[in-house]
């Protein structure tokens, strides 16, 4: 059990989110989100009618198509179903407006500067930090596999992440990005003691 026991209780509303990361053939990569929200009982929209159990109140779809560099070269949204259906899904073009940003530092508060407030749609942009976050995940895996490549057809004996390091000034990626990549961490310590700022610890 993740977490504790929890009281007796009755499920009402169901938000399920899938995330993808896709190579693409034609060398790019698409990072790939489907929201949907359900409840489990029937109700009266005025806009929509009587809304099932089951039926999606919300139901977004949205890509991003990103180059190596973590660059945008496309976004695609669409709305599916939604509260207000004459109008919420005029907002999923507006997320075109992203193509050309870089996921990186500020990435949402540059992504908030295009479809923020009424540019866009509040589900939609609550994506956008996950899908970030996946597409950091995705690249990571397939940087890592070329630079292991790289590194062995050129004798290097550093691990992959220390020859991103080295590129990067000599600083992980992920240095003070969480608890564990503090730069007060026993995983910085044992990894890169040269940037480890905590000290002995008893």
């Amino acid at each position: 059990m993740p977490l504790t026991p929890p009281v007796a209780r009755e499920l009402l509303h169901l938000r399920d989110i899938a995330l993808r990361g896709y190579l693409r053939d034609d060398g790019l990569y698409d990072i790939e989100a489907h929201l949907t929200d359900t409840k489990t009982q029937g109700f009266t929209s005025e806009e929509r009618g009587y809304v099932e159990v089951g039926e999606p109140l919300h139901g977004m779809w949205m890509r991003l198509t990103v180059d190596e560099d973590l660059t945008i070269i496309a976004c695609e949204a669409n709305t599916e179903f939604s509260p207000y259906p004459q109008v919420c899904p005029q907002a999923a073009d507006n997320f075109s407006r992203l193509a050309g940003l870089s996921i990186k530092r500020g990435f949402v508060k540059a992504a908030m500067e295009r479809v923020g407030g009424t540019a866009g749609c509040t589900h939609l942009r609550e994506l956008l930090q996950q899908m970030a976050t996946v597409a950091f995940q995705t690249l990571y895996s397939v940087l890592m596999r070329r630079e292991r490549q790289r590194a062995e057809a050129s004798g290097d004996t550093r691990t992959s992440e220390e020859s991103v390091a080295a590129r990067d000034g000599g600083r992980p990626v992920l240095l003070n990005t969480c608890l564990a990549w503090g730069s007060d961490s026993p995983v910085i310590k044992r990894r890169w003691p040269q940037l480890y700022t905590g000290g002995e610890r008893s």
